[in-house]
């Protein structure tokens, strides 16, 4: 029996499969893990707050100034420190969610990837009891089920938010549902464009191959698909004949149809750079992905 035969059921101890791959990656990754699940505690904790005293103190206060009424009086579009609270508040848990993104993108492409490959970390794991393919998949598949559970706790509440009669959300007029941090909050697309950020982290560190270049790589990349996505947003779906042109292009009725499609479109793009990864490593490893 070869010594190559012998080793192996020793290194499929050392790298139980699939268990032991998730737990070496949750172990290596851990503060990334401890600043992801902060981070959703915080978002979470701040909307709860708006949910409740935060939007009731901001409605005593403008009301205890003499506002609320049919006929709001001067002034009364100044609202006070509760309210500048409660905005201030509100407007983080929801920026959190704008800045993921380029956040998991520069992860996935310094830390998750390139720093593994820099350091020869990934070959060595290929040596033994992971295959190419089965350590990507990994790469991909642990961080993309810990992002989708989160940041679908985080836009239920946040469309909760939204959607409560809440006289600060609707009288004070606390954003506009087009504005792009409002509208990727209450929808989808706060968890697709995370997704897509991962894919392309991914995709940045395989070509890259060095984590501070390749964190910079994925970081420009994601930043560049949001803002092309925020400039394009308006035109991804007609205008009915005769409809109200507003000023971002489309009524409040097409909130789900813009989500829809530019959720299949980031995915669809998501989906590429899974699959460009997987040819990537197939050819520098000459295994099959």
């Amino acid at each position: 029996m070869s010594a190559a035969a012998v080793g192996a059921p020793a290194a499929a101890r050392r790298f139980p499969e699939p268990r032991g791959l998730l737990l070496a990656m949750l172990r290596v990754h851990r503060t990334a893990l401890l600043f992801w699940l902060g981070l959703v505690a915080v978002a979470a904790g701040a909307l709860l707050w708006g949910l409740g005293p935060g939007a009731d103190n901001a409605w005593a206060e403008y009301r205890a100034s003499g506002c609320g009424g049919d006929s709001p009086g001067l002034g009364c579009d100044l609202p006070g420190p509760a309210y500048g609270r409660y905005e201030t508040v509100v407007a983080c848990a929801a920026g959190l969610l704008a800045v993921l993104p380029v956040l998991t993108g520069a992860w996935a492409g310094g830390a998750l990837i390139g720093r593994e490959l820099e350091s020869g970390t990934a070959e060595l794991a290929w040596t033994q009891s992971v295959t190419p393919a089965r350590w990507l998949a990994a790469k991909l598949a642990v961080p993309a089920l810990l992002l989708v559970p989160g940041t679908l706790a985080i836009t239920l509440l946040h469309r909760a938010l939204w959607a409560s009669d809440s006289h600060v959300t609707h009288v004070l007029g606390w954003r506009e549902w087009h504005d792009d941090s409002v509208f990727e909050a209450n929808g989808i697309l706060a968890t697709a464009h995370p997704l897509a950020a991962l894919a392309l982290g991914v995709l940045a560190g395989l070509v890259v191959r060095r984590t501070l270049p390749a964190l910079a790589a994925a970081a420009l990349a994601v930043t560049a698909l949001i803002y092309v996505l925020d400039e394009v947003r308006p035109h991804l779906w007609p205008m009915p004949p005769g409809t109200l042109v507003l000023m971002h292009g489309h009524p409040a009725s097409h909130f789900w149809p813009l989500q829809l499609v530019e959720t299949g479109i980031v995915l669809t793009l998501a989906a590429l750079a899974v699959a460009v990864s997987f040819a990537l490593l197939r050819r520098r490893t000459g295994a099959a992905v």
